[in-house]
C-alpha cells in the first residue's frame, strides 16, 4: 500500500491510496468470508463452505464489488494512522482504478483538525467588571420587598404613577388587532415600565370607567420586527384603580423578612448576596471575553463538520425554546423578523466562534498539560447522580463511557478557563474565589 496526501485547506486533506496484488488478495479472502455467510452451498452449513467453493457460487461482478469495498474499508484506517492525521470524519471516497487481483487506487477526502497557532494568552486586555453593588441596586431590592408587603385599596380617584390599575386593552395596527397586543383584567403597576413608552403615562389621570385610545409608536429596536417603529392605537378601558400603600422601610419590616434585627442588617445581607451574584456573572463574562480575545490573537480555522454540529445544536435549542412558548421554528423566525437565510448566517457565525473557542482551549490545555484526574471525574459523576437521582435514564447514561469521556473533557475545559483567568488576573480572581466560598458557607 502506497499513500500520498494533498492538503486541500486548513481543515481538509485528500489521501491517494494505491493497493497492490497482495492487498487485493487479502481483501478478496475477507470478501469471500463475508459472502459465505449469505450463500447457501449444498452439502455445507451456511458460512462453512471453503472459499474456493463459495467463489464458484458468486457472480464475478458481485465478488469484485465486494472485494474493492472490503479493500477500501480495511486499508483506509491504516492509511490515516500512518500519516498521523487528526481526522474528524471522512467525507467521501472515490475508487479511481481497479484491476481485479492486480491493482487498485482510491482517493479519500477527510475533515481534519486544523493546525492552531496559539496567541500569547498572558497578555490579554480584557478586564473583569466591578462586583460591588451600588446603593441604588440595594434600594431597588428593598423597594421590591416594600411592594411585596404593600396593601392595595380601591381608590375613587384618577390613576397616578405608583398606583395599580386593572384594564382591558386591544392593540391595533392599520385598524387590525395584532397578536399579543390584547388582554382583559390586566393588573398594571403604573411606572413599572412593563409596556412601551407612553402607554403607562397615557393612563395616568384616568379614572375607573374611562375608555380612551392611546396612539403610540413602537420603538425601532422592538424585538418583534413586525411592530418595530410602527404606529399603533391601543383601545383602553380602565376598570379599577388601586392605591398601593407601602410599609415603612424600618426595623419591623426587616424582622418580617428573616433573621434580621434591623433594616441595616437586611440591607447588608442584600448587598452581600448581590455581590456574590455580580462576582459569579463577572467571572463568567471575563472568561468569555478572554477566550474571544485569545481566538482573535490565534490562528485557527473551524472545520465545517464541527460547524454543522454546532448549527444543529443551536437550532435544536431555538426549536425547543419556541415550542415551550407554543411556537414553531417558522413562527419564531417571523416574530424575529428573519428569513431562514438570515437566521442561518447569524447562527453560522455563532457556531464558528464556538468551534474556534473550543479548539483554542483544547490546544491551551494540551500545551499546559491540564488534565482531569480520575478522582475529579468520579466526584463530578457523584454530584450528577445526586442531581439526577429521580431519572433512571440519566443515571444509566452516566455509566456510558462516552458520557464519562464528555464529563472529563468538560472538566478539562473548565480548568483551562480557570487557568486562563488566573494567568491574566490572578490576584483579583483569587479574591473573588475566596469571596464565593465564604458566601457558599
Amino acid at each position: 500500500m502506497k499513500i500520498t496526501t494533498k492538503k486541500l485547506s486548513d481543515t481538509k486533506v485528500e489521501l491517494k491510496v494505491a493497493l497492490d496484488a497482495t492487498d487485493l488478495k487479502k481483501a478478496k479472502s475477507e470478501a469471500l468470508k463475508q459472502l459465505a455467510e449469505q450463500v447457501k452451498v449444498q452439502g455445507f452449513r451456511k458460512g462453512k463452505a471453503p472459499a474456493s467453493v463459495v467463489e464458484k457460487q458468486i457472480a464475478p461482478n458481485e465478488l469484485s464489488g465486494k472485494t474493492i469495498d472490503v479493500a477500501v474499508h480495511s486499508t483506509l484506517p491504516d492509511a490515516l494512522a500512518e500519516k498521523q492525521l487528526p481526522v474528524i470524519a471522512v467525507e467521501k471516497v472515490n475508487v479511481t482504478k481497479y484491476v481485479p487481483e492486480e491493482a487498485a487506487e482510491y482517493t479519500a477526502v477527510a475533515e481534519i483538525l486544523p493546525d492552531v497557532k496559539l496567541g500569547d494568552f498572558k497578555k490579554l486586555k480584557a478586564k473583569m467588571a466591578k462586583t460591588e453593588p451600588s446603593t441604588k441596586d440595594v434600594e431597588e431590592i428593598v423597594d421590591n420587598i416594600l411592594n411585596a408587603y404593600a396593601e392595595k385599596k380601591v381608590a375613587k380617584k384618577a390613576a397616578a404613577l405608583g398606583d395599580e390599575v386593572i384594564i382591558d386593552f386591544v392593540g391595533k395596527k392599520d385598524g387590525e388587532a395584532f397578536p399579543g397586543g390584547s388582554a382583559k383584567d390586566y393588573h398594571l403597576s403604573l411606572g413599572s415600565g412593563q409596556f412601551i413608552p407612553g402607554f403607562e403615562d397615557g393612563i395616568v389621570g384616568h379614572s375607573a370607567g374611562d375608555k380612551f385610545d392611546l396612539e403610540l409608536t413602537f420603538p425601532k429596536d422592538y424585538p418583534e420586527k413586525s411592530l418595530a417603529g410602527q404606529k399603533t392605537v391601543f383601545e383602553v378601558l380602565v376598570k379599577q384603580v388601586n392605591e398601593v400603600i407601602k410599609p415603612k422601610a424600618d426595623d419591623e419590616l426587616a424582622k418580617k423578612c428573616g433573621n434580621f434585627k434591623t433594616m441595616a442588617d437586611l440591607k447588608a445581607d442584600i448587598k452581600k448576596n448581590l455581590e456574590a451574584q455580580n462576582r459569579h456573572q463577572a467571572i463568567e463574562r471575563y472568561r468569555d471575553d478572554l477566550v474571544k480575545e485569545l481566538v482573535e490573537k490565534s490562528k485557527v480555522s473551524a472545520p465545517e463538520i464541527l460547524v454543522q454540529d454546532q448549527l444543529r445544536f443551536i437550532k435544536e435549542d431555538v426549536v425547543r425554546n419556541a415550542a415551550s412558548q407554543g411556537m414553531s421554528f417558522e413562527d419564531y423566525l417571523k416574530r424575529a423578523g428573519q428569513t431562514p437565510d438570515e437566521w442561518e448566517k447569524t447562527a453560522r457565525a455563532l457556531a464558528e466562534d464556538r468551534v474556534k473557542a473550543s479548539l483554542v482551549l483544547q490546544i491551551l490545555a494540551r500545551e499546559q498539560k491540564i488534565e482531569a484526574t480520575d478522582e475529579e471525574v468520579e466526584l463530578k459523576i457523584a454530584e450528577l447522580k445526586d442531581v439526577y437521582q429521580k431519572s433512571k435514564e440519566a443515571l444509566a447514561n452516566l455509566k456510558k463511557p462516552e458520557v464519562q469521556k464528555d464529563i472529563r473533557n468538560r472538566l478539562v475545559i473548565d480548568k483551562t478557563l480557570d487557568f486562563l483567568v488566573e494567568a491574566n488576573n490572578g490576584a483579583e480572581v483569587a479574591k473573588n474565589k475566596a469571596g464565593t466560598k465564604k458566601t457558599k458557607k
